[in-house]
């Protein structure tokens, strides 16, 4: 019985009856137990920094704050890199912004068109910069969802960057002024959600929409707000000869055509043909066939243009003071 419990406690004993060396699992386990807590704290670290986007040692100096707590790790970061952004904003105002991206939501009878400066093409071609695009499409969209209802006659209003950086990005959506602080700490360029406009319609209109220089790997399938470089939003009226079906097709060539012509007004049907250098859209050469003009192209397909908007990314131009245009639907203007 003695020789078992030194056994027990002190391992076997050699052949003079002196114990063994003590024999301890606990630092095997306690070595083992140490391994699963690392790959734990390991696989909710590179889920956070996966979430958030952010430095490995930031996602870690969070966790570590809030003993692993990730929600409440998440929620210091993103006030961290609020923080950030707004000093970083402070610092670069003022510079330059001529690059950046268009982008064009249309949603059934309503469409928007908004540009978001940065310095540099490498930015505007970051996922961060052409996420705050969009959210600033959908903010604008969101703002005005009450207003393209039950009309009578076509909306086209267009807003600021004082406007815009008030507007929320959806009904529990952050302000677009934070997301562009966020962007701009991310990034580290000065940007810019410079003007917006959007458009709504009643039943017997449609508007036509193009974006013009799609970047490179854009998925539409990501987003339903399309980017490039020039966009244009064509507001027409069908009549009921028109055949309903081309309508799509004929708003984008119509874009199109706004996009490369670049006109400063509609115009009317009696305008004489101008050349290149014509202002008058309808007077101009049509785009896609300048034998013809555009009015001579939209007359036998039984469509009447009445407005449009064109946007160049960088362009300098005088956003409209007035913050809303309205057209009325006579019979007279239909042919113009």
């Amino acid at each position: 019985m003695q020789r078992a419990a030194l056994t027990g406690i002190c391992g076997p004993l050699r052949g003079g009856g002196r114990p063994g060396p003590v024999v301890s699992w606990r630092p095997v386990c306690l070595f083992h137990a140490g391994l699963r807590a690392f790959a734990a704290d390991k696989e909710l670290l590179v889920k956070l920094r996966k979430k958030t986007g952010y430095s490995f040692v930031n996602c870690k100096k969070a966790l570590e704050k809030f003993s692993g707590d990730s929600k409440q790790a998440e929620a210091w970061l993103h006030e961290q890199a609020q923080k950030e952004g707004w000093s970083k904003a402070s610092k670069l105002q003022g510079r330059k912004t001529k690059e950046g991206l268009i982008g064009l939501l249309q949603e059934g009878n309503a469409a928007v068109m908004v540009e978001v400066n940065c310095e540099t093409d490498f930015v505007a071609r970051n996922v961060k910069f052409q996420q705050l695009v969009r959210q600033a499409a959908t903010g604008t969209m969101f703002h005005h969802q009450g207003a393209k209802d039950h009309l009578t006659t076509y909306i086209k209003r267009f807003m600021k960057a004082a406007e815009l950086s008030q507007l929320r990005t959806g009904p529990a959506g952050c302000l677009l002024s934070d997301q562009l602080a966020l962007a701009i700490g991310k990034l580290g360029e000065n940007m810019v959600i410079k003007r917006a406009a959007w458009m709504a319609v009643p039943a017997t209109y449609y508007i036509g929409s193009y974006v013009h220089g799609a970047l490179p790997g854009d998925n539409p399938s990501l987003s339903n707000v399309a980017l490039g470089k020039y966009g244009a939003l064509v507001i027409c009226h069908a009549s009921e000869q028109s055949q309903k079906s081309n309508l799509a097709d004929l708003g984008r060539r119509l874009g199109q055509h706004v996009v490369g012509m670049a006109p400063l007004s509609v115009g009317s049907l009696e305008d004489e043909p101008g050349g290149d250098t014509e202002t008058k859209m309808l007077a101009q050469p049509f785009l896609l066939d300048p034998s013809i003009t555009l009015g001579q192209y939209v007359q036998p397909q039984g469509v009447s243009v009445l407005d449009f908007v064109r946007f160049e990314c960088g362009e300098d131009t005088e956003i409209p003071e007035a913050e809303e245009t309205q057209q009325r639907l006579a019979q007279e203007e239909n042919s113009s």
